[in-house]
């Protein structure tokens, strides 16, 4: 346990070149191969889910669970005001949860803390457990946390660091697409419950005005993300 914890504490060196553009391409590979997306993307309903759960808390609503289903759909109830910005601020973090997970894991692997990042995901999955309300939802986030709980205790500090930075790119590059298919979704009658047309009956501005902003703020911090791998020439 002593050598864990060094290695937590500790910064290991940077990922080559090589790394970051490899585990970018295996990101988009699964992101862009449909039925792997439609395994993988639970990943980003956790996130999602989880973006949610932590704003309620922070704007001081009572959280009362999260349900992650098979269709990658999710819901996260909290109790409290209805309406105000609490509500808002609750409803305007899901879609870009993922990305902003994401940007925060890339500012993190900028430090050189891959393996901190690693056992910081799994003691906020632990949190999350704690608030799931249905069997698949537990599932799910057993077996995403098993896979982050066998890199960070069996794999080498390059299988970690690569790990690290493909889990990265894929939210940051998984966000975008989720806020697609969302629009995809309304588009074609449905999404009606959505994050955007709660937040259109709660503010008065359309949704595809959130959805815009959605969008905008996921490839922002895809931007960001890209400019710190380094990939870029300087």
């Amino acid at each position: 346990m002593g050598e864990v914890w060094d290695n937590i504490t500790s910064t290991q060196p940077g990922a080559s070149g090589t790394v970051v553009i490899v585990t970018g391409i295996v990101a988009l590979l699964l992101i862009a191969w449909r039925p792997v997306w439609r395994q993988a993307r639970q990943v980003v309903t956790i996130a999602h889910e989880g973006a949610h759960g932590l704003i309620a808390l922070l704007v001081g609503r009572q959280l009362a669970g999260i349900r992650l289903h098979s269709d990658t759909s999710g819901v996260t109830v909290s109790r409290g005001k209805p309406d105000g910005v609490g509500m808002i601020a609750v409803l305007l973090v899901g879609y870009p949860g993922p990305a902003l997970f994401g940007i925060a894991a890339a500012f993190v692997l900028k430090q050189g803390y891959a393996v901190a990042l690693l056992w910081g995901l799994l003691a906020t999955l632990l949190l999350l457990l704690l608030q799931i309300r249905n069997l698949f939802g537990l599932w799910s986030v057993l077996a995403f946390g098993a896979i982050v709980f066998g890199v960070s205790w069996w794999g080498s500090e390059q299988v970690q660091s690569g790990f690290a930075h493909l889990l990265t790119w894929f939210l940051l590059l998984a966000a975008p697409r989720a806020v697609l298919e969302l629009q995809r979704s309304r588009r074609h009658g449905g999404g009606r419950s959505s994050d955007a047309d709660q937040l259109r009956r709660l503010t008065g501005v359309p949704a595809i005005l959130w959805v815009g902003f959605f969008g905008i703020l996921t490839l922002a911090c895809l931007a960001l993300g890209v400019a710190w791998s380094g990939i870029l020439p300087s």
